[in-house]
Protein backbone atom coordinates (compact mmCIF):
# COMPACT_ATOMS: atom_id res chain seq x y z
CA UNK A 1 0.00 0.00 0.00
CA UNK A 2 1.09 3.54 -1.00
CA UNK A 3 2.11 5.80 2.09
CA UNK A 4 -0.15 9.07 2.15
CA UNK A 5 3.45 10.37 2.78
CA UNK A 6 4.57 8.75 -0.41
CA UNK A 7 1.71 9.48 -2.39
CA UNK A 8 1.50 13.46 -1.54
CA UNK A 9 5.09 13.81 -2.72
CA UNK A 10 5.88 11.43 -5.09
CA UNK A 11 9.31 10.57 -4.04
CA UNK A 12 12.52 12.49 -2.81
CA UNK A 13 12.90 16.27 -4.37
CA UNK A 14 15.64 15.92 -7.11
CA UNK A 15 18.89 17.58 -6.07
CA UNK A 16 19.16 19.93 -9.17
CA UNK A 17 15.61 21.96 -7.49
CA UNK A 18 16.88 22.24 -4.25
CA UNK A 19 19.25 24.73 -4.42
CA UNK A 20 16.61 27.21 -6.26
CA UNK A 21 14.43 26.01 -3.26
CA UNK A 22 16.43 27.05 -1.01
CA UNK A 23 17.08 31.08 -3.16
CA UNK A 24 13.26 30.83 -3.53
CA UNK A 25 13.25 30.78 0.06
CA UNK A 26 15.93 32.74 1.14
CA UNK A 27 14.33 35.61 -1.54
CA UNK A 28 11.47 35.38 0.49
CA UNK A 29 12.08 35.37 3.77
CA UNK A 30 15.08 37.20 4.36
CA UNK A 31 13.72 40.55 3.95
CA UNK A 32 11.61 39.86 6.20
CA UNK A 33 13.98 38.98 8.89
CA UNK A 34 15.40 42.17 8.03
CA UNK A 35 12.85 43.77 8.80
CA UNK A 36 12.68 41.98 12.36
CA UNK A 37 16.31 42.81 13.08
CA UNK A 38 15.75 46.32 12.49
CA UNK A 39 12.78 46.60 14.69
CA UNK A 40 13.48 48.61 17.81
CA UNK A 41 12.19 46.29 20.26
CA UNK A 42 13.79 48.86 23.00
CA UNK A 43 11.61 51.05 22.40
CA UNK A 44 8.32 48.80 20.44
CA UNK A 45 5.79 49.55 23.31
CA UNK A 46 5.92 53.43 23.22
CA UNK A 47 5.80 53.51 19.30
CA UNK A 48 2.86 50.90 19.42
CA UNK A 49 1.34 53.51 21.58
CA UNK A 50 2.41 56.68 20.54
CA UNK A 51 -0.47 58.90 18.81
CA UNK A 52 -0.06 58.41 15.22
CA UNK A 53 0.33 54.31 15.21
CA UNK A 54 -2.92 54.16 17.13
CA UNK A 55 -4.86 56.32 14.52
CA UNK A 56 -3.44 54.65 11.92
CA UNK A 57 -3.91 51.65 13.52
CA UNK A 58 -7.90 52.22 14.98
CA UNK A 59 -8.83 53.87 11.07
CA UNK A 60 -7.23 50.38 9.59
CA UNK A 61 -9.30 48.23 11.36
CA UNK A 62 -12.61 50.37 11.28
CA UNK A 63 -12.01 50.88 7.23
CA UNK A 64 -11.34 47.19 6.95
CA UNK A 65 -14.09 45.56 8.96
CA UNK A 66 -16.50 47.96 6.73
CA UNK A 67 -14.91 47.48 3.53
CA UNK A 68 -15.26 43.48 4.44
CA UNK A 69 -19.40 44.29 5.44
CA UNK A 70 -19.72 46.10 1.51
CA UNK A 71 -17.76 43.36 0.60
CA UNK A 72 -20.25 40.29 1.92
CA UNK A 73 -23.24 42.54 1.24
CA UNK A 74 -22.77 42.83 -2.50
CA UNK A 75 -20.29 39.99 -3.04
CA UNK A 76 -22.41 37.34 -1.99
CA UNK A 77 -24.92 37.85 -4.35
CA UNK A 78 -22.64 38.26 -7.47
CA UNK A 79 -21.03 34.98 -6.14
CA UNK A 80 -23.96 33.41 -6.36
CA UNK A 81 -25.23 35.04 -9.42
CA UNK A 82 -22.22 34.00 -11.04
CA UNK A 83 -22.13 30.30 -9.77
CA UNK A 84 -25.81 29.12 -10.24
CA UNK A 85 -27.44 31.43 -12.55
CA UNK A 86 -27.95 31.13 -16.41
CA UNK A 87 -27.57 34.91 -16.95
CA UNK A 88 -25.68 35.16 -20.71
CA UNK A 89 -22.39 36.42 -20.71
CA UNK A 90 -21.65 34.86 -17.35
CA UNK A 91 -17.21 34.06 -18.54
CA UNK A 92 -16.73 37.65 -19.68
CA UNK A 93 -18.70 38.99 -16.17
CA UNK A 94 -16.74 36.76 -14.22
CA UNK A 95 -13.39 38.37 -16.39
CA UNK A 96 -14.45 41.60 -15.18
CA UNK A 97 -15.05 40.88 -11.26
CA UNK A 98 -11.62 39.68 -11.53
CA UNK A 99 -10.00 42.53 -12.89
CA UNK A 100 -9.05 44.62 -9.73
CA UNK A 101 -6.92 41.15 -8.71
CA UNK A 102 -4.86 42.26 -11.65
CA UNK A 103 -5.42 46.14 -12.20
CA UNK A 104 -2.56 48.21 -10.71
CA UNK A 105 -4.29 49.36 -7.30
CA UNK A 106 -2.99 53.36 -8.41
CA UNK A 107 -5.17 52.65 -11.46
CA UNK A 108 -8.77 51.16 -9.67
CA UNK A 109 -8.13 54.52 -7.61
CA UNK A 110 -8.08 56.67 -10.56
CA UNK A 111 -11.12 55.00 -11.96
CA UNK A 112 -12.89 55.54 -8.70
CA UNK A 113 -11.84 58.76 -8.81
CA UNK A 114 -12.92 59.31 -12.53
CA UNK A 115 -16.27 58.02 -11.39
CA UNK A 116 -17.32 58.81 -8.17
CA UNK A 117 -15.47 62.13 -7.71
CA UNK A 118 -17.06 65.56 -7.39
CA UNK A 119 -16.97 66.14 -11.53
CA UNK A 120 -17.13 62.07 -12.01
CA UNK A 121 -19.11 60.31 -13.88
CA UNK A 122 -21.87 59.27 -10.99
CA UNK A 123 -19.60 62.17 -8.45
CA UNK A 124 -21.55 64.98 -9.75
CA UNK A 125 -24.77 63.94 -9.06
CA UNK A 126 -24.25 62.54 -5.46
CA UNK A 127 -22.33 66.15 -4.80
CA UNK A 128 -25.12 68.13 -6.30
CA UNK A 129 -28.27 65.97 -5.57
CA UNK A 130 -27.34 65.17 -1.88
CA UNK A 131 -24.09 66.96 -1.21
CA UNK A 132 -22.23 63.98 -0.94
CA UNK A 133 -18.28 63.59 -1.52
CA UNK A 134 -16.64 60.38 -1.26
CA UNK A 135 -13.38 61.45 -2.29
CA UNK A 136 -10.24 62.15 0.53
CA UNK A 137 -12.73 61.02 3.03
CA UNK A 138 -12.97 58.04 5.35
CA UNK A 139 -15.87 56.91 2.93
CA UNK A 140 -13.58 57.39 0.83
CA UNK A 141 -11.33 54.69 2.00
CA UNK A 142 -13.71 51.92 2.58
CA UNK A 143 -14.85 52.43 -0.60
CA UNK A 144 -11.21 51.94 -2.39
CA UNK A 145 -10.55 49.31 -0.38
CA UNK A 146 -13.50 47.24 -1.16
CA UNK A 147 -13.22 48.21 -4.68
CA UNK A 148 -9.72 45.79 -4.75
CA UNK A 149 -10.98 43.52 -1.70
CA UNK A 150 -13.83 42.10 -3.09
CA UNK A 151 -12.82 39.40 -5.92
CA UNK A 152 -11.25 37.62 -3.42
CA UNK A 153 -13.91 37.37 -1.51
CA UNK A 154 -16.21 36.65 -4.63
CA UNK A 155 -13.87 33.39 -5.93
CA UNK A 156 -13.80 32.02 -2.35
CA UNK A 157 -17.75 31.86 -2.06
CA UNK A 158 -18.58 31.38 -6.05
CA UNK A 159 -15.85 28.38 -5.59
CA UNK A 160 -17.82 26.96 -2.39
CA UNK A 161 -21.44 27.53 -4.61
CA UNK A 162 -19.76 25.55 -7.25
CA UNK A 163 -18.74 22.29 -4.70
CA UNK A 164 -21.80 22.50 -2.49
CA UNK A 165 -23.41 19.36 -3.98
CA UNK A 166 -27.06 20.77 -4.87
CA UNK A 167 -29.44 17.98 -4.22
CA UNK A 168 -29.18 18.70 -0.37
CA UNK A 169 -31.25 22.37 -1.46
CA UNK A 170 -33.41 20.29 -4.28
CA UNK A 171 -34.59 17.65 -1.38
CA UNK A 172 -35.41 20.79 0.73
CA UNK A 173 -37.19 22.76 -1.94
CA UNK A 174 -38.97 19.09 -2.55
CA UNK A 175 -40.36 19.42 1.15
CA UNK A 176 -41.86 22.40 0.88
CA UNK A 177 -38.91 24.78 2.43
CA UNK A 178 -38.57 28.46 0.50
CA UNK A 179 -36.19 29.78 -1.57
CA UNK A 180 -34.98 32.14 0.78
CA UNK A 181 -35.17 29.17 3.52
CA UNK A 182 -33.12 26.84 1.53
CA UNK A 183 -30.86 29.42 0.89
CA UNK A 184 -30.59 30.52 4.84
CA UNK A 185 -30.62 26.85 6.47
CA UNK A 186 -28.82 24.63 3.14
CA UNK A 187 -26.82 26.73 0.70
CA UNK A 188 -25.47 29.07 3.72
CA UNK A 189 -24.23 26.68 5.81
CA UNK A 190 -22.63 24.48 2.83
CA UNK A 191 -20.72 27.21 1.86
CA UNK A 192 -19.60 28.52 5.01
CA UNK A 193 -15.97 28.00 5.36
CA UNK A 194 -15.45 29.41 1.48
CA UNK A 195 -17.33 32.53 2.65
CA UNK A 196 -15.04 32.66 6.55
CA UNK A 197 -12.05 32.18 4.08
CA UNK A 198 -13.09 34.63 1.74
CA UNK A 199 -14.11 36.99 4.39
CA UNK A 200 -10.88 36.88 6.22
CA UNK A 201 -8.71 37.02 2.90
CA UNK A 202 -11.00 40.19 1.72
CA UNK A 203 -10.56 42.01 5.30
CA UNK A 204 -6.65 41.07 4.95
CA UNK A 205 -6.78 42.79 1.44
CA UNK A 206 -8.28 45.61 2.75
CA UNK A 207 -6.10 46.49 5.83
CA UNK A 208 -2.74 46.22 3.16
CA UNK A 209 -4.22 48.61 0.71
CA UNK A 210 -2.00 51.34 -0.29
CA UNK A 211 -2.27 52.56 -4.48
CA UNK A 212 -6.02 53.07 -4.72
CA UNK A 213 -6.59 54.26 -1.08
CA UNK A 214 -3.66 57.00 -1.40
CA UNK A 215 -5.59 57.85 -4.99
CA UNK A 216 -8.65 58.30 -4.35
CA UNK A 217 -8.99 59.25 -0.61
CA UNK A 218 -5.43 60.79 -0.06
CA UNK A 219 -3.50 60.94 3.05
CA UNK A 220 -4.59 63.26 5.82
CA UNK A 221 -4.13 61.70 9.21
CA UNK A 222 -6.96 60.78 11.24
CA UNK A 223 -8.82 60.92 8.41
CA UNK A 224 -7.61 58.56 5.81
CA UNK A 225 -4.24 57.86 6.90
CA UNK A 226 -4.36 54.17 6.90
CA UNK A 227 -1.14 51.98 8.28
CA UNK A 228 -0.23 51.07 4.83
CA UNK A 229 -0.38 55.23 4.19
CA UNK A 230 1.78 55.98 7.72
CA UNK A 231 4.19 53.65 6.64
CA UNK A 232 4.99 55.78 3.64
CA UNK A 233 4.55 58.89 5.49
CA UNK A 234 6.84 57.77 8.22
CA UNK A 235 9.41 56.41 6.22
CA UNK A 236 10.90 59.83 5.09
CA UNK A 237 10.95 61.31 8.98
CA UNK A 238 10.26 58.60 11.32
CA UNK A 239 11.77 55.61 10.36
CA UNK A 240 11.08 53.91 13.78
CA UNK A 241 7.45 54.33 13.39
CA UNK A 242 7.66 53.25 9.68
CA UNK A 243 9.07 49.93 11.38
CA UNK A 244 6.65 49.28 13.69
CA UNK A 245 3.77 49.45 11.53
CA UNK A 246 5.23 47.28 9.18
CA UNK A 247 6.09 45.03 11.49
CA UNK A 248 2.00 45.25 12.55
CA UNK A 249 0.65 44.67 9.09
CA UNK A 250 3.61 41.92 8.95
CA UNK A 251 1.95 39.90 12.34
CA UNK A 252 -1.79 40.56 10.60
CA UNK A 253 -0.44 39.00 7.42
CA UNK A 254 0.79 35.89 9.31
CA UNK A 255 -1.69 35.33 11.28
CA UNK A 256 -4.44 35.35 8.69
CA UNK A 257 -1.90 32.62 6.78
CA UNK A 258 -2.05 30.88 9.94
CA UNK A 259 -5.57 30.77 10.30
CA UNK A 260 -6.35 29.78 6.58
CA UNK A 261 -3.51 26.99 6.38
CA UNK A 262 -6.38 24.58 6.39
CA UNK A 263 -8.58 26.37 4.56
CA UNK A 264 -6.67 26.94 1.31
CA UNK A 265 -3.14 26.03 1.55
CA UNK A 266 -3.39 22.36 2.53
CA UNK A 267 -4.21 19.86 -0.13
CA UNK A 268 -7.19 17.76 0.55
CA UNK A 269 -7.07 15.17 3.00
Amino acid sequence: MTSRRGGRTGGRLPVVLVLPAVLGLAFLLVPLLGLLLRTPWSTLGEQLFSREVGQALRLSLVCACLATALCVVLGLPLAWLLARSDLPGRKLLRALVTVPLVLPPVVGGVALLFVLGRRGLLGQYLDSWFGVTLPFTTAGVVIAEAFVAMPFLVISVEGALRAADPRYEEAAATLGASRWLVFRRVTLPSIMPGLVAGTVLCWARALGEFGATITFAGNFPGRTTTMPLAVYLALESEPEAAIVLSVLLLVVSVAVLAGLRDRWISGPT
